[in-house]
């Protein structure tokens, strides 16, 4: 496989995009907006600059790197060719769903179709398209570019053969695979949001202050981020998303999401991409400012 199609220009879609170009593979990113495709560019290129500054790579490597990346606002036009495609769009179902439709309609016959989502049904998504058993979850960690996990996700039809090439593409970009079944939330998020969810309804009840409930979790049990501080980093409507969808497929109340998160949401304090979560943000500081709402 070497020639690869990226889905949706945000922070996932561009990382993807940045690590296979940097690995050699030919990318095309496809975005409905020109705008957001134009703000992708210049986000790899100023990840790849801060690189080059660290000696990490060369320019001659970032300009290659680059160089390996075409930019489509129609999806029809960037896939015909494509050895795999990742779907990187925003966690909705019935976007993913229409995504692969088109993806199915217009990508060749073997192609192999993978989602980058964090916990919706791989047979869900598979099921929509022609070739299930070519369908598979390839969900990347975010920062993409730095965090060497990736979640390879079994559908119910998902081939062995399918499973095994994406096992192999992931370690030749430099990631380690982990392979997990088509369950709700899959490993990652069904081990985080609970723990997030938890914390969120730690400060709901009172039972401590944001600062001192990351502080606890970062000097305690030596996280690097506290869980509302990472919270405020995914989103607080993807983790109020991913925990509506642990929740509808388990039917357990041990994963309903804490009223708080759902004001919040509504509110629109989604965390760093609004500006304020549990956090304010500003930009050109590091130094994090518990949000108005909780001094």
């Amino acid at each position: 496989m070497q020639k690869i199609a990226v889905i949706g220009s945000g922070t996932m879609g561009n990382g993807i995009a940045h690590v296979f170009a940097q690995k050699g593979y030919q990318v095309n990113l496809i975005d409905i907006s020109q705008a957001s495709l134009d703000k992708a560019i210049a986000t790899i290129t100023k990840n790849l600059g801060r690189l080059v500054a660290k000696e990490r790579i060369t320019e001659e490597v970032k300009e290659a790197t680059l160089a390996n990346i075409k930019t489509f606002t129609k999806l029809e036009e960037a896939v015909t060719d494509r050895d795999l495609i990742v779907e990187a769009a925003t966690e909705n179902v019935e976007l993913k769903l229409n995504i692969f439709r088109d993806m199915d309609a217009h990508s060749p016959e073997n192609c192999i179709l993978a989602t980058n989502t964090s916990s919706i049904s791989i047979t869900k998504i598979a099921s929509v398209t022609n070739r299930p058993e070519k369908v598979i979850g390839m969900h990347f960690m975010n920062p993409v570019p730095i965090m060497k996990l990736v979640e390879i996700i079994r559908g119910y039809s998902t081939s062995v053969e399918t499973t095994e090439a994406i096992v192999a593409l992931s370690k030749a970009i430099g990631k380690v695979p982990v392979e997990a079944n088509d369950y709700p939330g899959f490993v990652a998020n069904r081990i985080l949001m609970p723990m997030i969810n938890e914390a969120i309804y730690s400060l709901f009840e009172g039972v401590a202050g944001v600062a001192e409930i990351d502080t606890v979790m970062k000097l305690g049990m030596a996280h690097p981020m506290g869980p509302l501080q990472l919270a405020d980093f995914i989103g607080l409507d993807v983790c109020l998303s991913i925990l509506n969808v642990l929740h509808d497929g388990f039917g357990d109340p041990k994963y309903r999401p804490c009223p708080l998160l759902v004001n919040m949401v509504t509110a629109k304090k989604l965390g760093i991409k609004s500006g304020e979560g549990f956090y304010s943000y500003s930009h050109g500081t590091k130094e994090l400012i518990v949000s108005e709402q909780f001094r």
